[in-house]
């Protein structure tokens, strides 16, 4: 008798184990923010899409949304297991969502970058004062250097881009703020920089012909910005987490690895991160009179 309840006992543990391997997920949901068009994006994203299905043995859902804030939001529907996002999108993110950022990328050691105020050469900008009148291009307005911090810094300078610019638009990318300012449909433009010095910025990422690149200057850089990020859903298995947060260690001292991160988001790769060291974008968006409830409430403050 002893031995029958035992047997059944260890049957009814077996079951609940099968019970707890079944609510492990069989696919995994990865968001990517469009940076660039957004086919480019799932275009670079696919060989990493690969390693995390390989190393992981689940099925990948890449997802890119067609702007920034269409991640948060598929982080706040619980549509996204793991998300690459902005410094905005990710303050935005934790405000709304349960999301933990576990990295942060680097670019040659530093993980910082910069925003970028842009012009042609030949414009006759040299400054943001003679931004006054003119034509401006920011990008997503979820965007971090597109939007948030180059706000900030005009108001800082005093300036009101809805008052003293001629016109405003929003490209929606860091590739069509280059080319809007490169071909002349706008005078100056918001981008990103990841050094202060432009030796290593968006318009030589997206424009091919080096006379082209010499034709586009910064005429302002920001303060240093904590990186882009990856984050986790809270609900995800832990297990699972720690998994995925490894992979892109890896990655990151691969030199293929280095490669492909490169290609998808111009970063060399990823060190720990704390939602500590995003204060600074937070405080940002309270520089720059961007309440966090109508980022995400409207794309176009």
């Amino acid at each position: 008798m002893k031995n029958r309840y035992l047997g059944l006992l260890l049957t009814i543990l077996t079951l609940l184990g099968c019970g707890d391997s079944a609510k492990t997920p069989k696919i995994l949901r990865v968001g990517f923010v469009p940076a660039e068009d957004a086919a480019a994006v799932m275009q670079n994203a696919q060989p990493i899409v690969e390693i995390l299905s390989k190393q992981l043995g689940m099925e990948i859902q890449p997802f890119v949304a067609t702007d920034y804030t269409g991640v948060v939001e598929a982080l706040r529907a619980n549509k996204l297991d793991v998300a690459f996002l902005t410094p905005a999108s990710y303050v935005l993110a934790k405000n709304e969502t349960n999301v933990k950022v576990v990295l942060k990328s680097e670019r040659k050691g530093i993980p910082s970058y910069y925003a970028a105020i842009i012009t042609r050469v030949d414009s006759g900008i040299k400054s943001l004062d003679d931004l006054r009148g003119k034509s401006f291009a920011f990008g997503d307005a979820l965007s971090t250097t597109g939007h948030v911090f180059p706000r900030k810094m005009f108001k800082e300078r005093g300036i009101d881009p809805v008052r003293d610019f001629k016109q405003v638009l929003y490209s929606g990318g860091h590739d069509a703020t280059v080319l809007a300012v490169l071909n002349g449909k706008v005078d100056a433009g918001a981008t990103y920089a990841n050094s202060p010095d432009s030796k290593d910025t968006a318009w030589m990422r997206y424009l091919k012909n080096p006379d082209d690149v010499k034709k586009i200057h910064a005429i302002a850089f920001s303060e240093p910005i904590p990186a882009d990020n990856l984050v986790i859903n809270g609900n995800l298995d832990e297990r699972l987490a720690k998994k995925i947060e490894k992979i892109f260690v890896e990655l990151s001292a691969d030199p293929k690895g280095k490669k492909m991160l490169r290609e998808l988001y111009q970063i060399d790769g990823f060190v720990s991160a704390t939602d500590k060291d995003y204060d600074s974008v937070r405080q940002a968006f309270v520089d720059a009179g961007i309440p966090l409830k109508e980022a995400l409430q409207k794309k176009k403050p």
